[in-house]
């Protein structure tokens, strides 16, 4: 089910063809947004930027994107040029807005085929980047100057190629991260031919998977693993005790069985007030989609997704629903295998 807000474009949004559970009319303040949508579940937000009161200023669209997930924003953009220069869609794809558009036609498509990092990075111009990148000889390839309707009005800037780091933490105690992280990366290179390296900080559980690829470091030495990978498609992280800042892009995974949500809420009584505005994997969930409804109301967690435990031995897909939920591949085989996420009033 998808949400619509609309302003100056309404009209234009008039002749949308999905299905939409909820509108807002009119301008609003980006915390107006958040507080009304961060717990709120949908599978689109279809964002008319002048929706956004003061949305010339881009830090209240910086708002959004720290308080609701960039991944599930389609933002339609105005007519006036000046949002659809290279320069604009830069600073919004530095943020994770990878879906933008100028047009009807483009929403549409958008919904069903979200952009990732490489549908739009010839759009973006790296004034600073955060870590030096090493482009191989011949393994840059050229991308077509569209993006779903929007043209860019600037000559294109050679791209710079940008490596995603996720990081993955265990929030329950033993819920899982090391081995989601093995599983995630295998199936990437196999199934979807990305280059990939997992790492893990400040422990060395990769010695029992015996594989030579994978790469255990002190929690110091974070920050220079990761600029001098920039060759790799994806870095995948299983974070342990690592800053949360480290990354820029974290998921916590809770395990919620009886006794793993006890034992967190003994230590801390208020650790689900501080995991509020994360983004959550329920891992090794066993729990139905009632009992997962109840357990988000109760606990007003952001969930994105819930996994059921998986064969870790398999050579199939198990984690294609993830993949595909997290955005790091479009590909309709992700909708096969039923591991990677779960039915029922949850399936966006």
């Amino acid at each position: 089910m998808n949400v619509l807000i609309t302003n100056e474009q309404e009209a234009l949004l008039s002749g949308l063809n999905v299905e939409i559970i909820k509108t807002l009319r009119g301008q609003y303040d980006a915390d107006e947004i958040i507080g009304t949508f961060s717990n709120f579940f949908f599978g689109k937000m279809i964002l008319d930027l002048t929706a956004v009161k003061d949305y010339q200023n881009i830090t209240n669209i910086q708002k959004l994107s720290i308080g609701l997930p960039v991944e599930k924003i389609i933002i339609l953009l105005p007519p006036n040029g000046d949002y659809s220069t290279n320069s604009y869609l830069s600073k919004l794809i530095s943020m994770g807005f990878y879906n933008f558009t100028t047009n009807l036609e483009g929403v549409e498509y958008l919904i069903n085929n979200p952009n990732t990092y490489k549908d739009v990075a010839h759009l973006h111009q790296l004034e600073t980047p955060v870590a030096p990148v090493t482009v191989m000889p011949g393994t840059q390839q050229p991308m077509p100057a569209q993006n779903n309707g929007v043209q860019a009005s600037e000559p294109i800037a050679p791209a710079v190629p940008t490596v995603r780091v996720i990081g993955f933490k265990n929030a329950t105690d033993n819920a899982g991260a090391t081995t989601l992280v093995v599983t995630l990366k295998n199936e990437l290179e196999k199934f979807h031919g990305l280059s990939v390296k997992a790492v893990e900080a400040g422990k060395r559980d990769f010695i029992y998977f015996n594989d030579s690829s994978l790469v255990s470091i002190n929690k110091s030495d974070i920050l220079s693993e990761i600029s001098k990978s920039g060759n790799y498609d994806v870095i995948l992280i299983d974070m342990n005790d690592l800053d949360d800042n480290s990354c820029r892009e974290v998921y916590y995974l809770i395990e919620p069985s009886i006794i793993k949500i006890n034992k967190i809420v003994k230590r801390d009584r208020n650790v689900f007030e501080k995991l509020k505005d994360k983004n959550i994997i329920l891992n090794k969930s066993m729990i139905s989609n009632d009992e997962i409804s109840e357990f988000v109301a109760e606990t007003g967690i952001k969930l994105i997704t819930a996994l059921r435990p998986f064969n870790d031995r398999s050579s199939g897909q198990v984690l294609s629903g993830l993949i595909k939920r997290l955005g790091i591949v479009r590909d309709d085989s992700a909708n096969n295998g039923s591991n990677g996420g779960f039915g029922g009033i949850f399936r966006h």
